[in-house]
């Protein structure tokens, strides 16, 4: 999907985007049951949100709104990250699972805000 029109480089980030919404998805299995309409759909759905809005965001045509869609992304995947380290401090994931989640997101972060400075050139 999109990999004929995207650089070398959004095509990276954006299976960097799908490795981290499974590791969330494989990380939430082992949440307390009681968290499954809370936390654990919480993480699944910002997670996701942040290749959707990606996505989204690269097949929109004006800049102005490319901007915005890649802006949520990038909120959304630092919600995420929250919700990881606060499984961490909870005790419902381990260490290595945390390291590998927020490993994943701060390359993720990295070339998002890359992607975001590109598109702010183009508008200003």
């Amino acid at each position: 999907m999109l990999e004929n029109t995207m650089s070398e480089f959004q095509n990276k980030l954006k299976k960097l985007m799908h490795s981290y919404v499974k590791c969330a998805y494989e990380v939430t299995k082992k949440f307390p049951k009681e968290e499954l309409y809370s936390s654990v759909s919480q993480l699944r759905r910002s997670s996701m949100s942040v290749i959707l809005n990606f996505v989204e965001g690269y097949g929109r045509r004006r800049d102005k709104v490319k901007l915005n869609f890649y802006e949520m992304s990038y909120g959304s995947l630092n919600e995420s990250k929250y919700i990881f380290y606060f499984a961490l401090d909870e005790n419902w994931i381990e260490h290595k699972d945390y390291k590998k989640a927020l490993d994943l997101g701060e390359e993720i972060g990295a070339m998002l805000w890359s992607e975001i400075k590109s598109v702010e050139k183009n508008i200003n």
